[in-house]
C-alpha cells in the first residue's frame, strides 16, 4: 500500500481546488462538475494528488487534518491574495501561525528549514489520541518511516523527501462526523482488499459502512483514533 490522496470535502470543489493548486504549484488533473485534482510532486520524492469532492453541507466536526505549507517572506499575503483568510480571534484552534482556505479549512504556516527537502507542503498534521501508536499504524499503513516519537509523532515518505505526516496529540476525541479533510491509500498490484480489512482490525484500525454511498470501488475506515481513511482498489493495468 502507499499513500496517494489528501481529499478535501468541498462546497465548490473548483474553487478549493484551483486555491490548493496555485498555493502548492500543483499539476492540474481533472476538472468535473462533482470534483477536481491536482498533483504534487515532489522531486526524487512521492507524488500525492489532492482531490476536492462536492458536499452540499458546510463543515460541523472539528478539523482533525490540517496542512502546513512552508512560511517563506511574503508567503501568508500570497495565500491572502489567492483566497485564504485570517483566522478569528476566538477560533478553536488560537494560533497567529493559522490562516483558513476559502471553505474555513485551517492550515498553518510551518518552518520549513526544520525538515530537509519537504517542498512547499511541509506537513500533514493530524490529530492523535496516542501519538505513537497511531504512527506504528500509518507506518504500517502507507510504507512511511517512523522519524520520531513523543507527544508529537513524525513519519516521513522513504526517500525522506516531501511533507511530514506528524500525529499530534488531540486536544479532544474524535466525533462520529466524518473528517472534512481525509488520506486514502492505494492497494498494490497483487494485494488482496479482504486480506488487508483484516490486518487493519488486527493494527487497531475498523472498517466503516455506508449504505447511502452506493457501490463504491473503495473501502472506508478509521485509524486507532478514529480518523477517516480510504483503501483504494489497486492500480489498472496498462
Amino acid at each position: 500500500m502507499y499513500l496517494e490522496n489528501v481529499v478535501f470535502d468541498a462546497r465548490e470543489p473548483q474553487r478549493l481546488g484551483r486555491f490548493w493548486e496555485e498555493a502548492l504549484g500543483c499539476e492540474p488533473l481533472t476538472d468535473e462538475p462533482e470534483g477536481y485534482e491536482t498533483r504534487l510532486t515532489v522531486g526524487d520524492g512521492p507524488v500525492l494528488d489532492l482531490c476536492f469532492q462536492r458536499v452540499p453541507d458546510p463543515a460541523t466536526a472539528a478539523h482533525r487534518l490540517r496542512l502546513e505549507l512552508g512560511d517563506g517572506g511574503g508567503e501568508a499575503d500570497r495565500l491572502l491574495g489567492l483566497g485564504a483568510r485570517r483566522r478569528d480571534a476566538g477560533a478553536e484552534p488560537e494560533s497567529a501561525e493559522l490562516l483558513d482556505d476559502p471553505e474555513g479549512n485551517p492550515f498553518g504556516r510551518g518552518d520549513d528549514a526544520a525538515y530537509d527537502g519537504t517542498g512547499p507542503l511541509v506537513a500533514l498534521a493530524l490529530d492523535s489520541a496516542d501519538p505513537e501508536r497511531d504512527a506504528e499504524f500509518w507506518a504500517w499503513l502507507t510504507g512511511w518511516t517512523v522519524t520520531g516519537r513523543g507527544a508529537t509523532a513524525t513519519l516521513r515518505h522513504p526517500s525522506l523527501r516531501g511533507p511530514v505526516l506528524e500525529l499530534r496529540r488531540q486536544s479532544a476525541p474524535k466525533s462520529a462526523a466524518k473528517n472534512r479533510i481525509h488520506l486514502d491509500v492505494r492497494l498494490e498490484a497483487g494485494e488482496d482488499a479482504d486480506t488487508v480489512e483484516a490486518a487493519i482490525a488486527e493494527h487497531g484500525g475498523a472498517r466503516e459502512h455506508h449504505p447511502e454511498w452506493g457501490e463504491l470501488p473503495w473501502r472506508s475506515y478509521t485509524d486507532p483514533s478514529g480518523n477517516d481513511f480510504c483503501v483504494l482498489p489497486p492500480p489498472r493495468e496498462a
